[in-house]
């Protein structure tokens, strides 16, 4: 994902049927901070998830295994990416629940690891991989925790879950060399698909919890965006005053056209060193954005 003042770095098959929708209408369930901080613990136990290692295929069978307890409607999409020069397979992780309803929202995060710990202040550490409690298994974690809870209760749309790998072996000068499940996501979706918006999740564990405020989310979809703001003030979220623009994976998504907002605390000392580990991260913190991204989705008509 990268910061416009600084740098940081998916194809879903949806079957648009005419079966009637069910909806809840007695509001969210309640989303388990604990249980999501979890899945980020097993994350990063499973060892830095770096494309073309084995720590990196565990966890993606992993990803998909707890998202097909959920629903059948789990698939891997292959890519090829580059990491350091080197050509690496890659696959998105999708997921769909309640796809016979033709309303749908798109959720979204990387589940990738940096393989450099390039930012850490010891330079020995640089060509370490980074641990990724906080960047990429935290989005994860959350959306891991909504998926079950959304299974067990249907709101009024229906909703997709993508895991874009490839998101952060960028080099910092070269804006087109991150992102690479999001871009390979929306060069491949169909048409057709039309999700009423997107919310990316990356970077949103950090114990010390600020919401970046994001330009490219307030211009692409400003209507969503006042909303997250709103549900920031509910959840006692604290949202950086200054805006920046952020290269992150909603990007691609806008430039196909579909409204999405990028969830992330930018300012997050860890950012790709070693030290980004589960103690920097904190159950409150993902909980209090499930919880949001929970209110917006049941709240849909």
């Amino acid at each position: 994902m990268v910061r416009t003042q600084i740098l940081k770095v998916a194809f879903i098959i949806v079957v648009l049927g005419t079966a009637a929708c069910r909806p809840d209408t007695a509001g969210p369930p309640e989303f388990d901070g604990m249980r999501a901080f979890g899945y980020l613990e097993a994350q990063v136990e499973m060892g830095p998830r770096v494309p073309g290692t084995v720590e990196h295929d565990r966890t993606r069978d992993w990803i998909a295994g707890e998202l097909g307890r959920l629903t059948p409607h789990v698939s891997l999409q292959p890519f090829t990416g580059d990491i350091g020069g080197m050509e690496v397979e890659m696959h998105n992780i999708l997921c769909s629940l309640y796809p016979e309803n033709p309303s749908r929202v798109l959720l979204c995060a990387h589940w990738d690891c940096r393989p450099w710990a390039d930012r850490d202040d010891n330079p020995s550490n640089h060509d370490r991989p980074v641990p990724g409690a906080n960047d990429g298994a935290s989005g994860v974690a959350v959306l891991l925790e909504i998926a079950a809870l959304v299974a067990d209760r249907e709101p009024a749309v229906g909703v997709d879950i993508v895991f874009f790998d490839g998101e952060d072996a960028g080099a910092y000068s070269q804006n087109d060399t991150w992102l690479l499940g999001s871009r390979h996501f929306a060069r491949v979706m169909p048409a057709e698909y039309r999700p009423r918006y997107a919310i990316l999740l990356d970077m949103i564990g950090d114990r010390d919890l600020e919401l970046s405020r994001d330009y490219q989310s307030s211009v692409a979809a400003p209507a969503l965006w006042n909303r997250v703001l709103e549900e920031c003030a509910r959840q006692e979220i604290p949202v950086a005053r200054e805006t920046v623009g952020i290269i992150d994976d909603h990007i691609p998504l806008i430039e196909r056209g579909i409204p999405a907002v990028d969830l992330i605390d930018f300012d997050y000392p860890s950012w790709h060193t070693i030290a980004d580990t589960p103690d920097k991260c904190s159950a409150e913190s993902l909980g209090k954005i499930g919880r949001l991204v929970m209110n917006l989705l049941y709240e849909e008509r």
